[in-house]
């Protein structure tokens, strides 16, 4: 009996020791927002209350553009990632981008709702915040899913919608980043939101692209950082939790709105048999799928992705 408690005093304290060890190796505190801000912050960016979030968001381009185009993120992302499609689209037409509640330099939402049908109504007082009654709207995994939800429930403010590998569907990852298995485990999941290794970061955003040599240190820095903003950790983790309409995908078929349907071949996390269910579901669409790309590719293959997308607007 002494020995069994002495070889669980020995385990515990050994817990302890292993814990203080990876607390102090891997932990972060949280960057003030100040100092965020002057790293991805720039003289377009603006600031709007919502529900108690700054929203941090960009309208640059051709102000008389009647039918500006929506760009909404993914999980884990910001509006950064659309920085290149940006500087192109930009030149003839208004773009407006932000960073959703719970990422980026916005912070979580003051409810910590983070559900599909949340986000909905969220993107609805920001357009209307901008006295916008009709866009061209698309987004990326999580955004997409907003996207297309939005467009369900508002279809006349939708007049062309662009899913990019757009979440939604049941499905089964092929490869999941290795952050959001960590934000789905307990115990492992409160630790993350104060202890960010970096190689966590950096190892998720290797695995959502193609080819993982353009992963920049310049590129796994702004995800990192931008995870450290007040309340992130905590809104990444919440966002896993929350509870969606799991059947809303079949009302897919009620959308009337030109859409197209962009992919990455090799996307791991929603494989490309999703996008051919939305294919499938949407009727009036176009479906392209994009060789050498992965979950994100208007950041991996920008050009390619982009050529798509002009044609597209311009009905070619």
């Amino acid at each position: 009996m002494k020995t069994l408690i002495k070889i669980l005093k020995i385990v515990f304290i050994s817990i302890i020791l292993i814990s203080a060890f990876v607390a102090l190796i891997f932990g972060h505190s949280s960057i003030p927002l100040d100092e965020l801000k002057a790293e991805y912050a720039n003289e377009e960016s603006e600031f709007m209350s919502i529900d108690g979030a700054n929203v941090h968001y960009r309208d640059v381009g051709n102000p008389g553009d009647s039918l500006p185009i929506i760009l909404i993120h993914g999980t884990g992302a910001s509006l950064h990632t659309f920085n290149d499609w940006t500087k192109e689209l930009k030149t003839n037409h208004r773009v407006i981008r932000m960073d959703l509640p719970g990422y980026g330099l916005t912070g979580p939402f003051e409810n910590r709702d983070y559900s599909i049908h949340h986000y909905v109504n969220f993107l609805n007082t920001f357009l209307d915040s901008l006295s916008i009654d009709q866009c061209v709207m698309g987004g990326n995994s999580l955004g997409g899913h907003i996207a297309w939800r939005f467009t369900l429930k508002h279809p006349e403010k939708v007049n062309k919608l662009i899913l990019i590998d757009a979440s939604g569907y049941p499905f089964k990852s092929k490869s999941s980043p290795i952050a959001f298995k960590m934000a789905k485990v307990p115990v492992v999941k409160n630790a993350f939101t104060y202890i960010t290794p970096r190689f966590v970061v950096e190892s998720s955003v290797e695995n959502v692209y193609a080819d993982d040599s353009k992963v920049t240190e310049e590129v796994v820095d702004r995800y990192f950082e931008l995870t450290l903003r007040k309340g992130n950790r905590q809104a990444f983790v919440d966002r896993f939790s929350t509870s969606n309409n799991l059947k809303a995908y079949k009302k897919l078929n009620t959308i009337k709105t030109e859409t197209l349907i962009l992919w990455g071949e090799q996307d791991d996390l929603i494989p490309v048999e999703i996008a051919y269910q939305f294919h499938e579901a949407l009727p009036n669409d176009t479906l392209v799928i994009l060789p050498n790309a992965g979950h994100i590719p208007m950041e991996e293959i920008p050009e390619k992705s982009l050529d798509v997308v002009f044609d597209f607007l311009n009905d070619k």
